[in-house]
């Protein structure tokens, strides 16, 4: 029996595992590397366990620091999460022979599911249909094909080759990613990503738990997954769970696993993989089935029967979002930093099953939360579960639209227009999504004028603050009250560059009038600056209330509230009409310092992984200089230009910050 259980991972999971833990009675263990000592998941746990360090490959990747953890804190079990961990079968084989429980598939059989290729033959030897499979690339005659790596998973180094002329050097290039042999199969154009969860037991039961969509992705990761696929019918569901059941037993699995296939236009379906872990998605299954899978989990590593004789019936709709620290519209650079605020309304409950339809929030991130470059970018996942899928998708996309998320660039305003968008409400989904609707890129604010009240906004609560201030001095009583003076004004970063924003007020505490103007940063310390325009085209509006953290304006007749929440000199403004964050500028700013000419910067916090180049190398422009690794993801750093390398400060293992410098080029 399981006593005390050690999860070998961090985040949400972790918290998902040790909420089911609390309830079933099991004592838990967490591992913590240097930067996630504050973190959620390590205040939950009954005992923690330091692993120096923040890199993950010195952190949570490393197997026997964690297994010396579990000896340490008395742990007999151990739950590898999800992720790496998870599928590595020398983890598996290691915590067996430590003597403590391994909540996962066999040594072996992860072994055997480790490699993606004799997972495939001993499928289709089972009568389950696979795609083609090229393990030398070179005999390959139809295109496009899609290239894969032969051992391991997450979409790493996967690319899309449409012609002969291409392969070679993308096969060289995923080759040098992985580090290791790759394949190639057919790429299916519009196809669905399919997948059907399913728990096995020790003693030969195998029950599927219907079918997930989860064809929205990005990076070949997915980003939003929902259950029943609006895809599936009757017919082709109980097709799609025989097939897993199959699957599942050539392949002798045993514990909670999804097996994933992909749909084609025509309707015909192909395995692709058998994902040995509790996936991201998990929780979908569990508002649709009821079921407490971590529990289920925790029962089959026990050695206990499933309890159920069957696949559960299917009750409802469920979709899920994964919110991320990532910018979309930036090639979905990671995102760091503190999350000051992170907030969803109406959620019904974390970590379980809804027991009626509602929110449920399993998140790895509180107020204050530092988001780190050295994890995955994934904040929380947000899940809505109606009677019908339009429900689920209104329900969800209200929720996120409303969501105060502040300090951290996310994925929030991309996945509100997914969820919005007239293809997805009527079940066009596939692979392609997002490139065939560029469309859900584009500012979840993009009204002129919201954005522009949203400024009004952040300078009524900015005069509110100073006021309340001011008075807290003077022992004057608080309250919003207007001095009749001249403009007021403040100029603010915005969403689309420098803007003046300014107002004035009239001998009885009225706005008198405002006005929102771009501005040039080469001009913000020109004198002209606060000058009220001539020509005022905003809507009429009426201050109703201002303070520091809330206003509220009469705008034509229509009253908005405004949540303004002020982290030094930014400003998060949260209404109706979307969010926008501002940073007020100063007048006269001091002189940036100028970067050499040729100088290649850190777009974001990592570590450098390769470095390709010597000093006084020639490359190409476009040629991989180096790379670097954030949130569990290889960024390239190209050459702009034919040149020289003058200089390259950074070595392999080198952690750097933004704007750092990486090299220096010498264009021709």
């Amino acid at each position: 029996m399981i006593r005390r259980l050690l999860v070998a991972h961090r985040g949400e999971i972790a918290r998902r595992v040790f909420a089911t833990c609390r309830l079933v009675g099991i004592e838990t263990v967490a591992v913590y590397s240097d930067a996630d000592a504050d973190a959620p998941h390590v205040t939950e746990a009954d005992y923690a366990v330091h692993l120096p360090g923040n890199m993950p490959s010195a952190t949570y990747l490393r197997g026997d620091l964690i297994i010396a953890a579990a000896k340490r804190a008395g742990a007999n079990a151990v739950h590898p999460g999800n992720g790496v961990m998870a599928e590595d079968p020398d983890f598996a084989a290691a915590v067996a022979d430590a003597g403590m429980i391994w909540v996962g598939p066999p040594a072996k059989t992860l072994g055997t599911l480790h490699d993606k290729i004799e997972s495939k033959e001993r499928v289709a030897e089972a009568g389950v249909r696979v795609l083609p499979t090229h393990t030398d690339p070179q005999k390959v005659t139809e295109f496009p094909v899609l290239i894969k790596p032969a051992i391991g998973a997450g979409g790493s180094g996967m690319r899309v080759v449409r012609d002969r002329v291409t392969l070679a050097e993308a096969v060289a290039s995923t080759r040098q990613e992985v580090g290791g042999d790759v394949f190639c199969e057919p790429y299916v154009e519009d196809a669905r990503h399919i997948e059907v969860p399913i728990l096995a037991d020790a003693q030969g039961a195998v029950v599927p738990f219907g079918e997930r969509e989860c064809s929205v992705q990005r990076r070949y990761q997915k980003i939003v997954e929902e259950t029943p696929s609006p895809a599936v019918d009757q017919g082709l569901r109980e097709e799609l769970c025989r097939a897993a059941v199959v699957a599942v037993r050539a392949l002798g699995f045993v514990g909670v696993g999804t097996v994933e296939f992909l749909l084609d236009p025509a309707g015909d379906f192909h395995f692709l993989e058998l994902t040995p872990s509790l996936q991201v998605e998990h929780a979908i299954t569990e508002c649709v089935s009821g079921y407490d899978l971590v529990r289920l989990q925790l029962l089959v590593a026990e050695g206990g029967n499933l309890p159920m004789p069957g696949p559960p019936p299917i009750r409802g709709h469920a979709i899920e979002v994964r919110i991320c620290a990532e910018d979309p519209a930036y090639a979905w650079l990671p995102a760091a930093g503190t999350l000051h605020r992170f907030a969803v309304p109406d959620v019904a409950g974390s970590f379980r099953p809804l027991p009626q339809p509602g929110l449920r929030l399993d998140s790895g991130v509180v107020d204050g939360s530092v988001v780190g470059a050295h994890n995955e970018p994934m904040l929380a996942k947000l899940i809505a579960w109606a009677p019908t899928r339009p429900e689920a998708s209104r329900m969800l996309a209200s929720a996120l639209a409303r969501a105060r998320l502040h300090g951290v660039v996310t994925n929030r305003d991309l996945l509100v227009r997914v969820l919005r968008h007239p293809s997805f409400r009527m079940g066009e989904v596939d692979t392609g999504f997002l490139d065939r609707h560029p469309e859900v890129f584009a500012p979840l604010l993009s009204s002129v004028d919201a954005v522009r009240i949203s400024c009004l906004a952040s300078a009524l609560a900015g005069a509110a603050s100073r006021r309340s201030a001011a008075k807290a001095l003077a022992s004057l009583p608080s309250g919003w009250r207007n001095v009749p003076s001249g403009s007021q004004t403040a100029v603010y970063d915005g969403p689309a560059g420098p803007v003046e924003v300014g107002y004035r007020m009239n001998r009885h505490g009225e706005l008198a009038g405002w006005w929102v103007r771009a501005v040039d940063p080469e001009e913000l310390d020109l004198a002209g600056l606060g000058q009220e325009p001539t020509i005022e085209d905003h809507p009429p509006t009426t201050v109703v209330h201002a303070s520091s953290d809330r206003v509220v304006l009469d705008v034509s007749g229509i009253r908005l509230t405004f949540g303004v929440h002020r982290v030094g000199e930014v400003s998060y403004v949260d209404s109706p009409e979307g969010s926008v964050t501002l940073r007020e500028l100063s007048r006269f700013p001091l002189p940036a310092p100028e970067a050499a000419e040729g100088s290649l910067i850190a777009p974001l916090p990592g570590a450098v992984r390769r470095v390709l180049v010597v000093p006084g190398q020639r490359v190409r422009a476009g040629e991989l200089l180096l790379t670097l690794e954030a949130m569990k993801l290889e960024h390239p750093v190209h050459a702009p230009s034919a040149g020289v390398v003058a200089s390259l400060p950074v070595h392999p293992g080198a952690e750097v910050d933004t704007g750092e410098l990486l090299a220096v080029l010498d264009p021709e």
